[in-house]
């Protein structure tokens, strides 16, 4: 086993971090921006789309996955009561819904076959 030097072996931490040029400090710049812009419920709602969308692909065809659609349907409900004051009651409301169909839609698909 080679013995290497107390220079080589430092840690990434260690190392002094290069400055960014100029073309990725004003990526930094703008996304930082971005960041200051973003509001927690707009992501939240964003993240309950996705689960919705996935967990209604994990009910039927090849991507069948009745454990990952259950998964959403849980993750689903305890996000729900979270966006209840903090999102458009419309959109709450469209949510809750897209609840209560896949529910029906998993407990028909877990009564089709075992999975």
């Amino acid at each position: 086993m080679p013995v290497s030097s107390a220079a080589e072996s430092r840690s990434v931490a260690e190392e002094q971090p290069s400055q960014p040029s100029e073309d990725e400090q004003e990526l930094i710049d703008q996304l930082q921006a971005e960041l200051g812009r973003l509001k927690v419920s707009d992501l939240l709602l964003q993240t309950v789309y996705t689960i919705s969308s996935l967990g209604y692909h994990r009910l039927s065809g090849e991507t069948k996955d009745l454990e990952q659609a259950r998964l959403a349907i849980e993750a689903l409900k305890a996000l729900l009561p979270v966006l209840e004051d903090a999102a458009p009651d419309d959109a709450v409301r469209d949510f809750n819904q897209v609840l209560v169909n896949m529910q029906l839609a998993y407990a028909s698909a877990a009564g089709e076959s075992p999975d």
